[in-house]
């Protein structure tokens, strides 16, 4: 969505600036007959895939032409599974990338370890949690320029790192710095572009939390300001955080 002017900023009785900018959201309910909840219902809760044992044995999946890289990344994070680190696929190795595709939403989730696969692991990898201030508090970070999101509390991340999508080039960057959160519903209405922008929170203007309607991995749509999350990322951000919790924003996106 468009960005707002960032002078002269006006918030009448029954009209919010929401929405990446310039997405008002009414005081009313939505329009009869819309659907409120297009991704699930606002109760849903996150987990992680739970890893299990696999026997040893021809791996159920092919190998790709990011093999090494993948089995690198996923062996410095260490969260989805245990992984061999010599280029040669595995049952051990698909089972871990299968936990992993499936936890960052990458479609198809079938284990082979293809560019978006190997994009998303290396980005999670790169992810340096000790950027995020520590605080008693829960507290957002989103780094930039590795396009990945956590939320940490007394220097201890307890949702991610994971993926998110923000501003794309063209004048709609996402703001580096610190900004709380201003406003939050479990959805709002994007009026100009018609579509539904689930566990929303602002925190700049019209920039904020929420998650995606569209493929999140698709990277040339970018954002107009907002940070895009993945459904049950966007429902823990929405759990953990409250009014006047801080999003900590640093680096740079590239190519904005």
């Amino acid at each position: 969505m468009k960005r707002i002017a960032r002078a002269g900023l006006a918030i009448a009785t029954a009209l919010m600036v929401t929405a990446c900018g310039t997405t008002p959201r009414l005081a009313s309910e939505p329009a009869k007959g819309a659907n409120p909840w297009p991704s699930g219902s606002p109760d849903a809760t996150t987990s992680a895939p739970a890893t299990q044992a696999v026997p040893a044995g021809p791996a159920p999946c092919p190998a790709g032409d990011y093999q090494l890289r993948v089995e690198q990344a996923l062996a410095k994070t260490g969260n989805y599974g245990h992984v061999t680190v010599d280029g040669q696929q595995s049952a051990e190795d698909c089972a871990t990338i299968i936990t992993f595709q499936k936890r960052m939403g990458i479609e198809p989730a079938d284990g082979t370890p293809g560019p978006t696969t190997v994009d998303v692991a290396e980005r999670i990898a790169a992810t340096d949690t000790t950027q995020c201030p520590v605080t008693t508090v829960p507290i957002a970070c989103v780094d930039l320029t590795h396009q990945t999101f956590y939320i940490a509390q007394g220097g201890q991340v307890v949702l991610g790192p994971t993926v998110t999508r923000t501003g794309m080039a063209g004048g709609y960057a996402t703001p580096a710095g610190d900004f709380p959160i201003t406003d939050r519903a479990l959805q709002t209405w994007s009026v100009p572009f018609k579509v539904w922008l689930p566990y929303w929170q602002n925190f700049y203007q019209g920039d904020g939390l929420h998650e995606t309607t569209t493929y999140i991995h698709n990277m040339g749509v970018g954002s107009h300001g907002c940070v895009n999350l993945l459904h049950n990322d966007a429902i823990a951000a929405y759990n953990l955080l409250t009014y006047g919790s801080t999003v900590h924003l640093y680096g740079h996106r590239p190519g904005t």
